[in-house]
């Protein structure tokens, strides 16, 4: 939970940097916010992961043209990429170096049939897919107000997260192999 609280820093410094400004304000909070972050993490000795790295720079090339070219499509492009960056890490892992990334990921720790990985793997890019997509109609449909895209931003594509999250968590369950033994058991034998 520190971890996930840590990650969304930033994001949570930008949502309260605009409710008190505006968005150029809290897109010049969002990058120093995510500077400060990741000097954090080398001044500790932290591990600084691959989506560290690329949230750090969506963030800066992003909100650094916001703030140069004093326009706000930018920034609202940003979730955008990143969850299609993240998608496409996902499907060109698989497709062009024969690696699953989320097995790499999570391996360690679950034990599953290869077809399960490929299937996780996969929808994890479809949802990256759909939330920047959805990101961009909120952004740029015309339908939604600024204030309502960063509301979106915060809280829409976080809540999309947390369930997507949780419904594959109880998708994994019923795929789940113990000690390498595949996840059907053995119907118990009567005395």
């Amino acid at each position: 939970m520190k971890k996930f609280l840590f990650d969304l820093f930033p994001l949570l410094l930008f949502f309260v940097a605009f409710k008190f400004s505006d968005i150029f304000t809290a897109t010049a909070v969002a990058i120093i916010a995510a500077v400060v972050q990741f000097i954090w993490l080398k001044a500790t000795g932290r591990a600084i992961e691959a989506t560290h790295w690329i949230n750090l720079t969506v963030i800066v090339v992003f909100g650094g043209a916001t703030l140069f070219f004093h326009n706000d499509a930018f920034i609202k492009w940003k979730p955008t990429v990143l969850y299609w960056l993240f998608g496409g890490i996902l499907v060109g892992g698989k497709l062009f170096f024969g690696r699953n990334i989320m097995q790499k990921l999570m391996g360690s720790k679950v034990n599953m049939p290869g077809p399960v990985w490929d299937k996780l793997n996969y929808s994890w890019a479809g949802f990256f897919a759909l939330s920047g997509a959805l990101n961009l109609y909120v952004a740029f449909s015309g339908n939604f107000t600024e204030s309502q895209w960063v509301n979106f931003k915060v809280f829409g594509l976080m809540a999309l997260l947390l369930v997507f999250a949780i419904a594959q968590s109880i998708w994994l369950g019923r795929h789940i192999q113990e000690d390498g033994n595949p996840a059907e058991s053995k119907p118990e034998e009567l005395p």
